[in-house]
C-alpha cells in the first residue's frame, strides 16, 4: 500500500484504505477531546492536511501517521483497524497475525477481536537493547513470558530472571516489573496477559513510548488537601497542587481550587447505563470535564486513587493519569521526574 500524500485532492478518488484511516482518526481524535487546530498543534501539522485526511481526500504518508501516533499515544496500526467483530472463537494464520510497531519493536495480536479480552496474547518480536523502558510496569491479573527465540531479561521488583529459548516466567503483575533484550540477537517471546479488570489494556503499557520525560519545560497537577500530602480520593480533594517542572527541576508552585463531589450535589444523581461501571457514563464524563478544565495546561495529574471512570476521562483529556501509593509531594514528583513513578491501576475502584 502506497502512503504518497496526493498532491491533487480534487482528482483524487477515495479508497477503502484512505476512508479507513480517515474514519479511526476522526473517532480517536473525538474520543481524545480534540479539536482539529488542538491536534494540529499537538502533532506539528496543517488544520487543512488534517481535515483532508479525515474526510478521506488525501493518504497520509507514512511521517504524518507517526506524527499523529505519537500525539495521541497509539500504535500506527490503528489507523488501519476494522470495525471490531466481537468473536467467541479467534483463529489467527501464521501469516495474518495483526501486526502493532513500537519503534524496531513488534507485537503481533493472537487474541484481536476476542469477547472480553479476558486473555490478551502476543508474539513479541524485539531486536537487541530495546525493552519496555527504565519505569516499572504494574497492572491487574498475571502475566505469563515464554521464551521463543533469544533471549529475555525480566525484573520484577528487585529480582533479575535471564529467560533464554524454552524458559518461561508467570507472576503477579501487580508486582512493579521491566524486561529488557540484553542480548546481541533478535528475541521473540509469547506475552500473555490476563488482567483482571476486562477494561484494562495493559498491552499498550509495555510497548508505548514515555515521552513526557523528555520534554524540556512541562506541567504536572497532584491532587491534595493541603499541599503537602498526595489526596488518596481525586473526586473529593479540594486543590491541585499545580507545579513547572524545566530540564528537570521545579520551577514553580501554584495552588489551584478544584471542584469536587460536592459543587454537583444539586444535580440529579446519575443513573449508571446498562453494561456501563459506575462513573463511566456520559454524566460523569462531564464532570471529570469540570474537574479537569483547570489544568487543561497540564501533561499529568498525579493522585492517590480514583475511579476507572475518572482515570479514563483524563485520559481523553490528553493529561496522563498516574495513581500512587507515595504519599509525600515532593517524593512522588522526584520519581516522576526520574520517570521511577509507579503507576498503581490496582489502586483504581
Amino acid at each position: 500500500m502506497n502512503f504518497v500524500l496526493d498532491g491533487d485532492e480534487d482528482a483524487a478518488e477515495q479508497t477503502p484504505a484512505e476512508m479507513l484511516v480517515g474514519r479511526n482518526l476522526r473517532e480517536l481524535r473525538t474520543k481524545r477531546g480534540f479539536s482539529l487546530r488542538a491536534l494540529a498543534e499537538l502533532s506539528g501539522l496543517n488544520v487543512n492536511t488534517l481535515s483532508l485526511v479525515e474526510n478521506g481526500k488525501s493518504s497520509p504518508s507514512v511521517g504524518t501517521l507517526q506524527q499523529l501516533a505519537q500525539a495521541m499515544d497509539v500504535p500506527i496500526a490503528t489507523f488501519f483497524e476494522t470495525e471490531q467483530i466481537e468473536k467467541r472463537v479467534v483463529f489467527t494464520p501464521a501469516d495474518q497475525r495483526p501486526l502493532a510497531a513500537f519503534g524496531s519493536t513488534q507485537m503481533q495480536n493472537l487474541g484481536k477481536d476476542l469477547t472480553g479480552k479476558v486473555v490478551q496474547p502476543f508474539v513479541v518480536t524485539l531486536q537487541p537493547g530495546m525493552g519496555s523502558g527504565d519505569r516499572m510496569i504494574v497492572h491487574t491479573g498475571h502475566e505469563f513470558i515464554f521464551c521463543l527465540e533469544g533471549s529475555l531479561q525480566y525484573r520484577i521488583n528487585q529480582e533479575e530472571f535471564n529467560l533464554k529459548k524454552g524458559d518461561s516466567i508467570l507472576f503477579q503483575a501487580h508486582i512493579p516489573h521491566c524486561w529488557e533484550n540484553k542480548g546481541d540477537q533478535v528475541a521473540q517471546v509469547l506475552l500473555i496477559l490476563y488482567p483482571t479488570d476486562e477494561r484494562e489494556e495493559p498491552g499498550g503499557r509495555h510497548f508505548s513510548l514515555d515521552y513526557l520525560q523528555k520534554e524540556l519545560s512541562m506541567k504536572i497537577a497532584v491532587i491534595t488537601n493541603d499541599g503537602k500530602t498526595i489526596s488518596q480520593h481525586f473526586g473529593r480533594a479540594p486543590y491541585y497542587l499545580v507545579l513547572t517542572i524545566e530540564e528537570g527541576e521545579v520551577t514553580q508552585r501554584e495552588m489551584r481550587d478544584k471542584m469536587g463531589h460536592n459543587h454537583f450535589v444539586a444535580q440529579h444523581e446519575e443513573h449508571d447505563q446498562a453494561g456501563v461501571g459506575h462513573g463511566m457514563g456520559e454524566e460523569s464524563h462531564k464532570k471529570h470535564a469540570n474537574m479537569a478544565e483547570s489544568i487543561s495546561d497540564c501533561k499529568a495529574i498525579i493522585c492517590g486513587g480514583m475511579g476507572m471512570g475518572a482515570y479514563q476521562s483524563m485520559q481523553q483529556f490528553n493529561i496522563k493519569p498516574v495513581v500512587t501509593d507515595i504519599r509525600d509531594i515532593e517524593e512522588a514528583v522526584k520519581a516522576f521526574i526520574d520517570g521511577k513513578l509507579i503507576d498503581h491501576t490496582e489502586l483504581l475502584h
